[in-house]
């Protein structure tokens, strides 16, 4: 793997890392994390270039789609009705 591509990879593993960790639900944080390990552990053998940018093509499809997932989450977040509920004076 030529070093550019080298870098390359390991920029789009911490990211895909980085936004997996504002998952705001722990199972979901943990389930993507782990998938992404696995993943990029399962193919740091392959040589074949093509191969490779194939798989790193998927992987910035990922991030995108995991930029959504995080982005919808925090929209409809549990939390933010606890909160808001505990707030008003009861009656």
């Amino acid at each position: 793997m030529a070093a550019s591509s080298r870098a390359q990879v390991l920029d789009l593993y911490r990211a895909m890392l980085r936004e997996s960790k504002r998952f705001s639900a722990y199972n979901y944080r943990t389930y993507a994390i782990r998938r992404i390990r696995d993943a990029f552990r399962e193919n740091k053998n392959v040589k074949d270039p093509v191969e490779i940018q194939t798989l790193v093509n998927k992987a910035r499809r990922d991030l995108g789609i995991i930029r959504r997932q995080v982005h919808i989450s925090h929209l409809y977040s549990t939390d933010k009705l606890v909160i808001e509920n505990q707030e008003k004076p009861r009656t």
